[in-house]
């Protein structure tokens, strides 16, 4: 005799999409050129954007999303990488330089291209927000190997846009839910 077991957990995916939403908006208001870089964004890398996706993501692998515990996890853990690297000079190791921050947001884009491709079934707003990722990480890629400003502050706006994707997807998934219907479309 077959038991069916009710999934009765709550869904993490607002906890991940608001702990990388809010955390990119802030980075991507520094790289426009609002604000310099300060502890602000190093703890909110480190504690909403990182610890909380990684939590999140641990949470998508006990519901059986293996998409969304990737996702959750690696971003996660890309927060806090980031992080080390702009702490780890502070207690004598080296710097990375133009080419190898090129080469770290490179490849970033390149394991998110392989997240989008995986959105084009999926709903829209999960495709603006992998598509505009994509975007960023090719532009702070290409501002890191060229050191051009302009491309870094454009990088700034589109991130500020690909933030404000996923801000609105947890938005939404918790309207959604508590009101029973669909409020903001995803």
């Amino acid at each position: 005799m077959e038991q069916i077991i009710k999934d009765t957990t709550a869904n993490p995916a607002p906890l991940g999409l608001f702990g990388f939403g809010m955390t990119t908006i802030l980075l991507n208001i520094h790289n426009a050129g609002f604000f310099e870089l300060n502890a602000m964004i190093m703890g909110m890398g480190i504690f909403f954007g990182g610890l909380q996706q990684v939590i999140a993501g641990i949470m998508e692998w006990k519901k059986g999303n293996g998409f969304a515990m990737a996702a959750f996890t690696s971003y996660g853990f890309f927060w806090i990488s980031l992080v080390a690297l702009w702490l780890l000079p502070l207690a004598g190791v080296t710097k990375p330089d133009g080419a190898s921050m090129g080469f770290y947001l490179g490849l970033w884009g390149l394991f998110t291209l392989a997240f989008f491709i995986g959105t084009l079934n999926g709903n829209t707003i999960g495709k603006l927000i992998f598509g505009s990722l994509v975007v960023l990480f090719a532009l702070l890629s290409v501002a890191s190997f060229t050191g051009n400003e302009n491309i870094h502050t454009i990088a700034g706006y589109e991130g500020i846009l690909c933030g404000l994707f996923a801000f609105y997807e947890a938005a939404a998934i918790i309207i959604n839910e508590k009101s029973g219907k669909q409020v903001l479309p995803l």
